[in-house]
């Protein structure tokens, strides 16, 4: 589908802002399966502005993330946003690699949209914030209700002191 910006006369005109839309599949902008799995499209809305030496792309890009929970194990989709904001310059050969530039093509945003995406994944996968993950005993989902389980952790190290408690006579 592509993303790319067409520039022509809004490098030339200062204080230029214009809206902007995109929709892709994730991987139409090289986002691979095994990197993160997405329902639907991505939407990326935004503004271009002319800042003078500068052109301004600043949005949010809205996609549904298909997941395993961590803690749950049970499959979810989670809407998520993810804002940008990045300067382009004209490209003239005497850049800075580092440099956002574009051409006489425009500026291509799938490659700012997928570093977004990716640079935003959690290290962990939630279904929902407040998740209580499943039993350590039974296994039961926690979410969907107690499972009765004494779940006290004890360290078998320690056990040792516990009896001693119990084997004490009273001081009293």
């Amino acid at each position: 589908m592509g993303m790319k910006l067409k520039i022509g006369e809004r490098e030339e005109t200062l204080g230029y802002k214009g809206d902007f839309r995109f929709e892709d599949t994730a991987e139409g902008i090289g986002v691979r399966e095994t990197d993160a799995r997405f329902s639907g499209s991505l939407v990326v809305e935004g503004t271009l502005e002319n800042l003078g030496g500068s052109l301004r792309v600043a949005g949010e890009i809205r996609a549904v993330r298909a997941l395993v929970c961590d803690r749950c194990l049970s499959e979810a989709e989670v809407p998520e946003r993810y804002p940008f904001a990045e300067d382009f310059s004209r490209a003239d050969g005497t850049s800075d690699a580092e440099e956002n530039s574009f051409g006489d093509d425009g500026i291509d945003l799938a490659p700012l949209v997928r570093d977004t995406v990716l640079a935003a994944l959690p290290i962990r996968n939630l279904c929902r914030p407040d998740c209580k993950g499943l039993c350590p005993k039974c296994g039961k989902d926690l979410n969907q209700g107690d499972c009765g389980c004494d779940r006290e952790a004890v360290d078998l190290r320690l056990e040792v002191l516990k009896d001693l408690l119990h084997d004490e006579p009273d001081r009293g």
